[in-house]
């Protein structure tokens, strides 16, 4: 997974998955920069292309309700959550279900609040409360990860779960050949 340059294969595979014309007009080079600076960040590669030069969110995803644009909320997000710090460290490396962790709530409380909303962009929701994030800052740059009420799990085959490479291109790329989010034996 390389954060830093798009691969064309990569490229390749992302406008073949999005080419069904449910894709919002891509943002453009300028846009994107806009955004980044507004946010103190850069987007990891290949979204950052993807989003410039391909598509800005789609109607059809992933996932399940679609592909929101950078700067958007799923509609289910809701109104009474802190504000958003895309700069600040996404928190977590590895899987974490805070509704097993034994510690009290006054610990693990300020913790969930940096995991929704630090350090990532919402890529859309499955319903139910879970959301697919991508990792703009912290060690897991370029990681997307699905968080939930009840835990966060890492996307690729190396943290287990699933047969998908890690990072958006593989997580489109395994939503796209229709294989289900959690296919490890």
């Amino acid at each position: 997974m390389n954060t830093d340059h798009a691969g064309p294969a990569d490229l390749a595979a992302l406008r073949a998955a999005f080419g069904g014309g449910a894709c919002r007009p891509p943002l453009g080079r300028d846009a994107v920069r806009a955004f980044e600076v507004e946010h103190g960040i850069v987007l990891p590669e290949p979204y950052r292309t993807f989003v410039a030069e391909i598509c800005d969110g789609s109607s059809s995803g992933p996932p399940g309700y679609g592909l929101v644009p950078p700067a958007d909320l799923p509609d289910d997000w809701g109104d009474d959550r802190p504000g958003r710090v895309l700069a600040r460290p996404f928190p977590l490396t590895s899987m974490w279900m805070w509704e097993e962790d034994p510690r009290p709530r006054e610990e693990i409380d300020p913790v969930l609040e940096r995991v929704f909303d630090h350090g990532s962009i919402v890529l859309g929701t499955d319903g139910c409360g879970m959301y697919w994030h991508l990792v703009v800052s912290g060690p897991h740059r370029g990681h997307v990860w699905q968080i939930s009420g009840e835990g966060a799990v890492p996307f690729g085959a190396g943290f287990g779960f699933t047969t998908g490479e890690p990072g958006f291109a593989g997580w489109a790329g395994h939503w796209a050949a229709g294989r289900p989010w959690f296919d490890a034996a």
